[in-house]
């Protein structure tokens, strides 16, 4: 098959990587939900480089657990997208072995609970096999985990891992909140050099909207504004965005508060002029993910908007967050969440703040 793109020479997280052109048309404009964004995405990219392999527990078959993968096997044949044993430091280590030789596999872990064992083959190896060969060898791999909560799933179903692999030097780290993101993203990711670990909300795989393949998305390493607003800037990412719009249209119904919404979309890359730009703007910023408080993705965004941006601040930065406890059972995940109640209540003392 001929190679429809060619892989760049490593230059930094600040150059984007290149828009991978498709194979098969598509038409300009389609509603489709988060699912068929990412199916399409994944056989957009098999289509157009016959290096790429879609593997994990249950894809082919069964076309995985939320059916992301459908398709995929009957389209391109069990070489290219295939079950694998339930192990998941072996489904990474099988990437990495591959990434060696030069192929670009695209991993599933089934649910974010399942890739602690997966933990040592992607910090100790995934993210580090390039700078231990002084950049001679890339790690194209993409690692898809359906992540975080809002779907009331058992133990070990939903988590917020962000922060494990945002902290992990080397790692690429994106989030989609909408369809039109998750296909581009996925597009993007698999065409990067770099380890990326593309986490899916969950909650957001049956949400639909307009995908448009004829006009390439936002690169990795850019945020974008959800919602403008002119009083509070909340930063957020994946399937919170929609939660954070929601509050913000109470909050200007109800308070006549004007709430910016800044969808990160890429932990690592940051994206932090977008934010900085909105807070200067705003004065005030509220950040909201769903991970435990202490030590979660937005102490990090805390402290840089504090320390660069400290003149700018009308009020401290506030968070809204889960809570600092295992993540519950079913029937307690909505009271565990962070709401619109929750960034509202942020909002509210920001806003009351002299």
């Amino acid at each position: 098959m001929t190679q429809l793109f060619d892989r760049p020479p490593l230059q930094g997280d600040d150059v984007p990587d290149p828009v991978p052109p498709l194979l098969t048309p598509m038409p300009a404009a389609t509603e489709v939900t988060m699912v068929a964004a990412i199916n399409r995405a994944l056989h957009d990219a098999m289509a157009g480089d016959d290096r790429v392999l879609v593997f994990g527990e249950d894809v082919a078959t069964l076309g995985g657990v939320f059916r992301v993968t459908e398709g995929l096997a009957e389209t391109f044949g069990v070489e290219r997208c295939f079950d694998t044993p339930l192990a998941e430091s072996g489904i990474i280590g099988v990437a990495v072995g591959m990434a060696i030789r030069g192929l670009v596999p695209v991993p599933e872990i089934q649910f974010d609970g399942f890739s602690y064992p997966a933990f040592d083959q992607i910090v100790s190896h995934l993210a580090k096999y390039h700078m231990r060969t002084h950049g001679d060898v890339d790690m194209a791999v993409t690692v898809r985990i359906p992540s975080f909560g809002g779907i009331g799933a058992v133990e070990h179903h939903s988590e917020s891992t962000e922060t494990y692999w945002a902290h992990t030097a080397g790692l690429k780290v994106v989030v989609p909140s909408n369809p039109a993101d998750a296909y581009w993203l996925l597009r993007y990711a698999i065409a990067s050099p770099d380890p990326v670990i593309f986490l899916e909300p969950k909650r957001r795989y049956w949400t639909r909207g307009i995908v448009d393949v004829g006009v390439p998305g936002l690169p990795i390493g850019e945020a974008a504004v959800a919602r403008s607003g002119t009083d509070v800037t909340v930063v957020t990412y994946g399937g919170l965005v929609a939660t954070a719009i929601s509050a913000a249209e109470v909050a200007a119904e109800d308070h006549g508060w004007s709430l910016e919404v800044v969808d990160l979309r890429s932990l690592n890359p940051l994206d932090f002029d977008t934010v900085a730009e909105s807070v200067r703007r705003t004065g005030r910023c509220v950040v909201m993910h769903e991970g435990p408080r202490t030590l979660g993705f937005g102490a990090e965004l805390a402290a840089r908007v504090s320390e660069e941006l400290f003149y700018d601040l009308e009020a401290p930065v506030l968070r809204a967050t889960g809570f600092d406890t295992p993540y519950p059972p079913a029937r307690l995940e909505k009271l565990w969440l962070p709401g619109p109640d929750r960034l509202l209540d942020c909002v509210e003392r920001v806003m009351e703040m002299p």
